[in-house]
């Protein structure tokens, strides 16, 4: 009895000691997190395609001068449609996955189990569309204009030039700020981009159970038809060699047939002969086209009956020697 109140302390204590922290450290899968950025990129360029498709009887390169505001409107689809919803992009729903308000989960305290948490608030959803949709598209028409009007021509004014350099100078830092927030994602996993980090909105779970459910059928197939079509293209060339030919004619019909035959059809094409002539010495009947096309094609050519050496052919009506 003693030995059980113990036992049932302890593990009281330990419940409580349990709920007592802060926070119960998770680990979201870093792969998950780029995979759901591929598949948004993804997403978006499947759209793109169907709406330029839609364009495409009008002025040729008329779309083209309006390609960055065609980008900014369908990502401005796709977050208004999934995070101002409250909902996960495409990509992110694809990889069980949903954005978390860091903050709030700093000022909350105690997390149970690391899942749970409220969404972005409306200036943070606000926020990333302006970070995503309008400054990728405000940076894409300066870079655009910038080039058009060659600022970064020597022969420019020292404004412009000023601007050029300004320009590459952000760019620059910026690629620099991103390769080390990768770094740190790599190592944290946490907030994959610059924008994450700024708003403090994290990638967590949106489901503790996630069932990965991978099918190998389709793979197995394209595989299976890959090897068949192969031995195909090896097989073919020897199917039309006139040996093997030779070799399989006694299993496809008997003696008699193929004796009859010889006085009825080319040997080669299996058809009635236009223009007969004879394989010497042999004198078995061919077409003229067939058999003067294996001659050519092959000198030391056997006859398909007899597979004896045809050495010449002449008409069968009695004509000249070819």
């Amino acid at each position: 009895m003693a030995v059980g109140l113990c036992q049932n302390t302890l593990n009281l204590i330990f419940l409580s000691w349990i709920f007592k922290l802060s926070t119960i450290p998770i680990s979201i899968s870093r792969v998950n997190q780029v995979d759901a950025a591929r598949l948004d990129v993804e997403m978006s360029a499947m759209l793109k395609e169907q709406l330029v498709k839609v364009f495409s009887l009008m002025k040729p390169g008329m779309l083209f001068q309006y390609e960055a505001e065609l980008d900014a409107f369908l990502e401005f689809l796709i977050w208004r449609f999934s995070i101002w919803v409250d909902k996960p992009t495409p990509g992110i729903a694809l990889m069980n996955l949903r954005y978390r308000d860091e903050r709030a989960m700093e000022s909350r305290g105690k997390v149970r189990t690391g899942l749970e948490g409220p969404g972005l608030t409306v200036s943070q959803k606000i926020s990333y569309c302006l970070a995503t949709v309008g400054g990728q598209y405000i940076w894409a028409r300066l870079q655009s204009f910038s080039a058009f009007r060659r600022w970064g021509n020597s022969e420019q004014r020292s404004l412009a030039r000023r601007a050029w350099m300004l320009i590459q100078r952000i760019e620059g830092f910026y690629k620099a700020a991103s390769f080390g927030n990768m770094l740190i994602f790599l190592w944290t996993g946490r907030y994959r981009n610059l924008i994450e980090r700024a708003l403090q909105a994290r990638l967590v779970y949106g489901s503790p159970n996630m069932n990965r459910a991978v099918s190998f059928e389709y793979m197995n197939r394209q595989l299976v038809w890959n090897e068949f079509s192969e031995m195909l293209l090896l097989l073919l060339p020897l199917l039309n060699s006139s040996s093997v030919r030779n070799f399989l004619r006694p299993f496809s019909k008997d003696e008699s047939s193929s004796s009859a035959g010889d006085d009825t059809a080319c040997p080669i094409c299996q058809a009635s002969p236009t223009i007969p002539f004879l394989a010497l010495p042999c004198q078995h009947r061919y077409c003229y086209y067939c058999l003067r096309t294996r001659c050519a094609a092959v000198p030391s050519f056997r006859c398909s009956t007899c597979s004896e050496p045809v050495v010449a052919m002449r008409r069968h009506s009695g004509g000249n020697k070819h």
